[in-house]
């Protein structure tokens, strides 16, 4: 009789949670369209919020020369930017899901002999993956347009890692979202409150220059930190808790979202 042991049951978790990264990779792949408007969007925030209003709020920052409103403005609201990037991959990690759902794929799944958290593991990895991707192309295109971080090498490293951790974070949370929505349609609509959150925090405006109850909100959601991190590590801001807050926010949504999106997972495996 053949004892599977401890760290067998880990191999296996991990070589199907690799299968099923490569099937989501694939997927991508196949089907660009969704990727291309995760990165488009954010683009053209930033072309706008930059070339059309960036002259005057840039003049309205502490400390701004008025004349160099605009470079102030993109330096200011680019890690704004790299948090929607990240938050609206959120959509695509809940649509991919919610349609295997709704096609009956992920039920397949729940009848093979495979690792139940593979399933759910494959999608928060491919859409990490396209996550970090997708902000870096992101940030290529700021820095084309004038974005000139002041990071060392050492600050570049924890900001990417940082980005990591936030996507990979983000990802669990937008699988889960996609589990719970019934239709394709719901799923694509129900992370979007991801993206309103950059919006109101710090990433396009100071959170003191809001009236009372929106700046406590601002202040204590997750995004305000992992914007304020990610400024401070490329551009030389302080810092303060921020990337503490900002790792621990990450676990606490990550977390969040893997409990979450396993319950519906177990639930619906023994109906």
């Amino acid at each position: 009789m053949t004892t599977i042991t401890t760290t067998d049951r880990r191999a296996y978790v991990v070589a199907d949670a690799v299968t099923m990264l490569r099937r989501n990779l694939l997927h991508v792949v196949r089907y660009p369209g969704l990727s291309l408007f995760t990165i488009l969007g954010p683009v053209v925030v930033l072309l706008l919020t930059v070339f059309v209003f960036g002259g005057t709020l840039g003049a309205g920052l502490p400390g701004v020369d008025p004349a160099g409103g605009r470079d102030a403005y993109l330096a200011y609201v680019m890690p704004g930017i790299l948090l929607i990037t990240i938050a609206g991959t959120a959509s695509g990690a809940a649509i991919t899901v919610a349609m295997d759902m709704t096609e009956g794929i992920t039920a397949r799944f729940r009848t093979m002999s495979i690792s139940r958290a593979s399933v759910l593991a494959g999608h928060v990895l491919g859409n990490t993956v396209q996550a970090v991707v997708a902000v870096a192309l992101v940030l290529g295109v700021g820095v084309l347009v004038g974005f000139r971080p002041t990071a060392t090498p050492a600050d570049w490293l924890a900001a990417a890692g940082l980005i990591v951790l936030i996507s990979f974070a983000v990802s669990w949370l937008g699988v889960a979202m996609g589990m719970q929505s019934k239709t394709v349609e719901t799923a694509s609509n129900l992370p979007l409150i991801l993206t309103v959150l950059p919006l109101l925090g710090s990433g396009f405006v100071p959170t003191g220059s809001m009236p009372g109850p929106l700046r406590w909100f601002a202040d204590n959601q997750p995004f305000t930190p992992f914007i304020e991190a990610v400024r401070g590590l490329l551009l030389g801001t302080p810092l303060g808790w921020n990337p503490a807050l900002a790792v621990g926010w990450s676990v606490v949504i990550g977390l969040g979202g893997y409990l979450w999106s396993m319950a519906i997972y177990e639930r619906k495996s023994v109906r």
